[in-house]
Formats: C-alpha cells, sequence, structure tokens
C-alpha cells in the first residue's frame, strides 16, 4: 500500500487540497489530512505541492523513443511504453498507418499479444488502425502505393484488438462497412479524407462517431463548402486534436473547445518514433523523415505526425485557453477513457478505479506515474 501526501489531487471538477491518497493497485481512499491514520504497511510519498493527476491516455500514437508501431515486435512495443510513461501516460492505443497489408497484419497481431500482456510502462489497450482505408489526397505522410477501399474481410481477424478504425467515408460508397463495423462495436473515426460535407454527414448518420486530427488531413471548411471539418464542429462526433501549435494554430484551441463543449475534444500527440529524441533523421513506414526542435517532415515538407508529448499537450491546452487544470486535464484522461467506454476503471481518480496516476510540477514536468498502483517512473 502506498499514500501520496502533500499533493493536490485533480477531481473532475475540483482539485483537493489537504487530502491523502492511499493506493495498491486500485485506488483506496482519498480522505482528509487529518482523517488519515499511518500503519507501517503504508509507505507515504511526500509529493511536495505537486499535481496528482489521472494518468494521460493516448488514442493515438505511433512511436516513440526510437520505435514505431509498425516495427511489429514487441521489443518495440515495450520501449514505446516506457517512453511513454516519462510523459505521464498510463496507457494508449498503438497507431498503425498505411504500408502493405502483411505489415500491417504483423502489426496489429503484435499489438494483440501485448494488450494481452504487462508492459513495462504504459499499458495497451488495443489498436489503432489509421489506413489503409483512406483518401489519395489527403493521405497526409501515408504512403499512397498501399492505400485500399475498405474490405470487413481484412480485418476481420483483428477485430478482438482493434478499438479506432480511422477512414475516408467516401471510400465506402454505400456506407456498408461503415455499418459493419459499427455492428462490430469498433469505433469509427473519419480521417485523411476528400468527403464534402454531405458525404461526411451521411457517414456520421450511418456510424462514425469520431473524428482523427481534426483539421489535418481532411478537406477543410469554405464558407460554401464546409467540407469534413464543418461536419465534425456541427456533429455530436468526438474530435482528436493535436495541440502542438504546429498541426493546429493556437487561435484555433479555444474555438473547438467553444464549439464543441469540453466533453467532445480529446488530446492525442499522433507522435512518431522521434518523440522524446534529438532532432535528425528518422524512418516512417519506409519514408525518410527530418525532424528539428519543433517538428517532424517529409522531405517535400508535410508534416509526418508530431514529436508531442502528453504533459506538453496538456501545458499547451492551459496555456492558449481560459480551461482550469480540472477541465484540461479531462482531456486526457477521463474523455478518452469514456470514448474507449473503460471510464468505469480509468480515467479518473475515484475510489475502486485503477491506480493510474501522474505527478507533475508547475511546469508539467512528470515527477512519478503509477500504472496500477506500480511506480513506474520517477524523476525527483
Amino acid at each position: 500500500m502506498k499514500a501520496f501526501i502533500n499533493g493536490k489531487i485533480i477531481k473532475e471538477k475540483e482539485i483537493l487540497k489537504d487530502y491523502v491518497l492511499v493506493f495498491d493497485e486500485t485506488i483506496q481512499k482519498i480522505i482528509p489530512n487529518e482523517e488519515f491514520i499511518y500503519r507501517k504497511n503504508i509507505e507515504l510519498i511526500d509529493v511536495k505541492g505537486a499535481y496528482i493527476s489521472p494518468g494521460f491516455i493516448d488514442i493515438h500514437i505511433h512511436g516513440s523513443g526510437g520505435s514505431d508501431t509498425m516495427d511489429a515486435t514487441m521489443k518495440d512495443l515495450q520501449i514505446i511504453s516506457q517512453t511513454l510513461a516519462t510523459t505521464g501516460v498510463t496507457s494508449f492505443l498503438p497507431t498503425t498507418m498505411t504500408m502493405n497489408w502483411h505489415s500491417i497484419s504483423q502489426a496489429l497481431e503484435t499489438i494483440r499479444k501485448g494488450k494481452n500482456s504487462k508492459m513495462p510502462g504504459a499499458q495497451i489497450l488495443g489498436a489503432h488502425m489509421e489506413g489503409p482505408f483512406i483518401s489519395e489526397k489527403y493521405k497526409g505522410a501515408q504512403n499512397p502505393n498501399y492505400i485500399l477501399s475498405p474490405n470487413f474481410s481484412l480485418i476481420h481477424d483483428y477485430l478482438d484488438t482493434i478499438k479506432i478504425l480511422t477512414l475516408a467515408p467516401e471510400k465506402d460508397k454505400d456506407f456498408s462497412f461503415i455499418k459493419r463495423m459499427k455492428d462490430q462495436k469498433i469505433i469509427l473515426s473519419m480521417g485523411h479524407t476528400n468527403s464534402n460535407y454531405e458525404q461526411a454527414k451521411k457517414a456520421i448518420n450511418h456510424g462514425i462517431s469520431h473524428v482523427t486530427h481534426l483539421f489535418n488531413a481532411m478537406s477543410p471548411m469554405h464558407h460554401r463548402k464546409p467540407g469534413a471539418v464543418g461536419a465534425a464542429l456541427e456533429s455530436n462526433t468526438t474530435c482528436e486534436f493535436i495541440a502542438d501549435t504546429i498541426h493546429v494554430h493556437p487561435a484555433l484551441f479555444q474555438l473547438v473547445l467553444n464549439i464543441k463543449g469540453l466533453k467532445k475534444v480529446i488530446l492525442i500527440t499522433d507522435s512518431m518514433r522521434a518523440g522524446c529524441l534529438q532532432k535528425g533523421i528518422y524512418d516512417l513506414g519506409g519514408q525518410k523523415v527530418i525532424v528539428n526542435e519543433h517538428s517532424a517532415r517529409l522531405e517535400d515538407g508535410t508534416l509526418a505526425g508530431s514529436i508531442l508529448t502528453m504533459n506538453a499537450a496538456l501545458k499547451n491546452i492551459l496555456t492558449y485557453t481560459s480551461l482550469s487544470v480540472c477541465e484540461a486535464v479531462r482531456l486526457v484522461s477521463l474523455n478518452p477513457a469514456e470514448k474507449l467506454n473503460i471510464q468505469d476503471k480509468k480515467g479518473s481518480i475515484e475510489i475502486n478505479k485503477d491506480a493510474d496516476l501522474c505527478i507533475f510540477d508547475e511546469n508539467y514536468h512528470i515527477l512519478y506515474t503509477v500504472i496500477q498502483g506500480e511506480i513506474i517512473h520517477r524523476n525527483v
């Protein structure tokens, strides 16, 4: 048993000061200091005024620490898992990309194995399958040679592993694929799409409930052609958001929150293998990526994922919006948990929920990361 003392506990709607958080694998007690009775079997950890937050959940992450999901080995998933834990992430969806189908299937097989294993850091909740059912025009940094039309038979064997599937809805002419995936309880996300407003709205009505990195790699919003962006903003979908100030101008951060509401925005990193590493030349799906201090780009200048970390995303959203700390933390914890329907176990600090926690200071540096009660990362 462990207990965090002298911290600011971030609850859904308030911050508790002068409280003790007691936990083992799950959260046992949240009690005022004066009611806490010390026992010898409890390890006391003084966090010295830092924030005690629910662990972050990244639902769109390709790689970090020099490894990528498409490397398709347990060793690489373990490296990503360990690296993410240093940024406050306690669980994640390794995200595939458009490559040859053999490579995608190998990655999904490895994710399945990781999902059913204890990882050394952040735990794997399943896969986010981004492509290959996407638009050629808005492929982003995905390889156009491997783009396919939606095909249920390809993914049938991985329904137990795929949690989110990104596709361009215009590729599914009669929405039969979308309807079938919805029946399988897979979260369908609109992304890398050239759909017009009308097509996007119809797809949403047929089962699209999520939007992959809003604004990026999709038909933009024009006052006469609202496009996929217009449909995403108008609808009840949840929207991923890369808050690195590069993929989306910070002037839009507050606007999106005003339009969508607090519960419909989920911060992601969309990080590639260079996350948490130095600038240099890296690989993404067989393509050369040039990484500097701020961004990752293909040789033609196309953004190739990000090098964002989740604690930096949290800092940025607080810098450029009027959100409180409680509200901002929701975007990286409870919102993704609710989207994945795991809010009974993760996403907020409540008694009997998993003790998935991260502790950060006033500058959003991660001091501790706790996963199911085990201190995985310590930087104090």
